[in-house]
């Protein structure tokens, strides 16, 4: 049986984090062990205080992509988010209703840009569109055990959809996947829907998608890879793939 593939046959986006620590203390350890076979986790630097401030002031620290608790805006009931990418524009529209905690990590992340120059890294025509690792390593290690819980899935892995990915529960961080068909059976192992791409669809069905699936199951784009070295990596060994030029909240 192969357990990297969900119950229609397509591949399962249990794939989608390189966290094998994690996956292994999961009750689903046999379905993700495949998938995650090559992982490399970090754990998240410790803070380091300012002691000529007051406890008070640290504690409020400066929105950055380099402490992922600084980044904790709640988002808006709905808001619009605009991709400009290598092969043009798309729009996705939250409703955060729908999955409130990925709507606020979405929304923290875009506002602060931290999908500015990240690739599609894993592009499976008829099954999704996933990016989410930066380009720069120094950020990818301090997110890499910013973990967010799980929502309910109040919605369905439809055609446009945009989910977060997760390598079991309660281990949402930055890596997200558009449908690119009708993918409901990701509904039942816990994949939360919370925005949907309402204008570009066409443009996010452009984007390149030859290099097919990393490790194991393909030679695509390895996510350690990806997250140790970065942009440098993908443009070494995957130079066809499309990539976001910059994301930003539309206000």
């Amino acid at each position: 049986m192969d357990t990297s593939r969900s119950g229609d046959g397509k591949p399962s986006p249990y794939g989608f984090y390189a966290d094998t620590e994690i996956i292994m203390k999961n009750v689903l350890t046999t379905f993700l062990a495949m998938t995650l076979a090559t992982g490399i986790l970090w754990g998240q630097p410790r803070a380091q205080g300012n002691p000529g401030k007051p406890a008070a002031q640290r504690s409020a620290a400066k929105p950055s992509l380099l402490h992922p608790s600084s980044l904790n805006e709640k988002a808006p009931a709905t808001f619009k988010a605009k991709f400009t990418t290598t092969k043009g524009d798309f729009v996705v529209e939250v409703t955060r209703a729908w999955a409130p905690l990925g709507a606020d990590r979405f929304y923290n992340l875009v506002k602060y840009h931290f999908y500015d120059g990240a690739a599609f890294f894993r592009v499976l025509p008829g099954f999704v569109a996933q990016f989410g690792l930066s380009p720069k390593p120094e950020i990818s290690r301090v997110w890499a055990s910013a973990t967010i819980k799980d929502d309910p899935v109040a919605q369905s892995n439809l055609q446009g959809f945009l989910t977060f990915a997760t390598a079991g529960a309660n281990t949402r961080t930055t890596q997200l996947f558009i449908n690119l068909g009708d993918n409901t059976t990701l509904d039942g192992m816990g994949f939360a829907p919370f925005g949907k791409v309402i204008e570009g669809m066409d443009v996010v069905g452009k984007f390149y998608g030859e290099y097919g699936d990393g490790p194991p199951r393909g030679s695509g784009p390895d996510q350690g890879g990806v997250t140790n070295e970065g942009k440098a990596y993908l443009d070494k060994n995957f130079p066809l793939l499309d990539s976001i030029k910059t994301a930003v909240i539309v206000e």
